[in-house]
């Protein structure tokens, strides 16, 4: 598996979507999404899902607006917020009615412990992936070397401070909601001891990947 042999859309849709998710995320948040991108497509390509490369994509771009002050809603969960803002950029993009709702879907359920890939293959592959890049869930299974690429590319910075710190102030905000059930079923320990921060991507996860 290699890096540059995945999928990566190039429309006009893709390329404006990552003009967004730059301009409203932080360094570590962008680089946290485009990896959820990366993991999820090296998995749904080894696995033999098929997928929507562009869909996904816009998706994982997106699937953490919610947590940026600009787009925090006090009223409803921080998924379901950035699939509002992923709904509205989709509409401006000229997304038809259905793709616009399967974008959104597909961040929404992304907390999801676990998304049916019968029913969602995208929704599937995102969710699984951002548990790989906070908690290191199936890390063991890609490559030592497509994992130090990855992380090479795009170093996960201050992530694991940032994205801690965002879910516990939801959890406060919001209980009831994922990040709350989250952050209460130990999420700061999970994260604190992920692989994916140890040097060269994590020393001891084992060698047999994809």
């Amino acid at each position: 598996m290699s890096l540059d042999a995945l999928p990566m859309p190039a429309s006009g849709q893709a390329s404006a979507a990552l003009e967004v998710a730059s301009a409203y995320l932080s360094p570590a948040l962008l680089n946290h999404s485009l990896r959820a991108y990366i993991w999820a497509a090296a998995r749904g390509t080894a696995d033999g899902i098929s997928f929507d490369s562009e869909l996904l994509y816009v998706a994982a771009l997106f699937h953490d607006l919610g947590l940026v002050p600009a787009f925090d809603s006090h009223l409803v969960p921080f998924e379901e917020a950035g699939g509002h803002v992923a709904r509205v950029f989709a509409t401006g993009a000229g997304w038809p009615t259905e793709r616009r709702e399967r974008l959104a879907e597909v961040i929404s359920r992304h907390m999801q412990p676990e998304v049916e890939v019968s029913e969602d293959p995208e929704g599937h592959l995102l969710a699984r992936a951002t548990a790989t890049e906070i908690v290191g869930r199936d890390a063991e299974g890609y490559p030592a070397v497509f994992r130090a690429e990855v992380l090479r590319r795009y170093p996960r910075l201050d992530l694991t401070k940032r994205f801690l710190a965002s879910f516990q102030d939801q959890a406060v905000r919001k209980p009831g909601g994922a990040a709350d059930g989250a952050v209460r079923a130990g999420l700061a320990d999970s994260v604190v001891s992920n692989p994916l921060d140890a040097p060269a991507g994590g020393p001891g996860l084992s060698e047999p990947g994809l």
